[in-house]
């Protein structure tokens, strides 16, 4: 299985059968290397409404025939767009011909702004716990820290995580090394930093002060195998 990063909190996730995008942030993102209008995907994971997250899912959705797997209102919403969607919501689990997905809290907001700028309450944001190929990768979407993630952590064998250090809308890289610890994953990947001036951080930095688990800064477009 290969898991590539590009630019914000994009990723995707490429096994055998299926190719998977979280958070598909990418035409008006200047990070990422992926093209809206090209890119492949059988299905999409949201973890929350705001624009940098859910980006370019429903022209991508529609030109793939994807499933977008969010959580319930901000799935209704999509399925108002004529999506194929799959509601969830907070600590409620679902198993799909691709893998096992399950929803973590997420201490952030959730809203979508459509193009004449009416603002769509889109529910509660969320983590993504995804359950494929025998391994768990842990996409924590935009949260603060709170103490439940150390239960996430002993609840669950996380191989990698990704986790937002942009600080002002997100943890910053000090919360950040607390989750961590508090996870407790193999491999841990610092996202949502650098794409607008109040989150710049040094990510290198703060992958060399991760210690429970290996601290691993990907470059844009950089595919890890797991």
């Amino acid at each position: 299985m290969q898991v590539s990063y590009h630019g914000h909190s994009v990723v995707r996730v490429k096994t055998d059968e299926y190719t998977i995008l979280f958070d598909p942030y990418i035409s008006e993102n200047e990070q990422c290397d992926l093209d809206a209008d090209s890119v492949e995907a059988d299905v999409i994971l949201l973890t929350h409404g705001h624009n940098d997250h859910v980006g370019d899912t429903i022209a991508i959705a529609r030109r793939n025939n994807a499933l977008v797997v969010a959580p319930n209102e901000l799935a209704n919403y999509l399925a108002s767009k004529g999506l194929n969607t799959h509601p969830m919501h907070i600590g409620g689990a679902h198993t799909f011909e691709f893998g096992k997905v399950k929803l973590t809290q997420a201490f952030h907001g959730s809203s979508y702004t459509e193009e004449d700028g009416t603002i769509v309450y889109t529910g509660m944001p969320a983590g993504i716990m995804l359950m494929i190929d025998g391994k768990t990768i842990y996409h924590m979407g935009d949260t603060a820290l709170f103490t439940d993630l150390k239960m996430y952590g002993d609840m669950h064998d996380i191989d990698l995580a990704f986790i937002p250090i942009g600080d002002n809308f997100t943890m910053g890289p000090e919360d950040a090394l607390v989750a961590t610890d508090w996870i407790k994953a193999k491999t841990v990947v610092p996202v949502h930093y650098d794409t607008f001036p109040v989150i710049q951080q040094d990510p290198d930095a703060f992958a060399a002060k991760v210690k429970t688990g290996e601290g691993k800064c990907m470059k844009i477009g950089e595919t890890i195998e797991l």
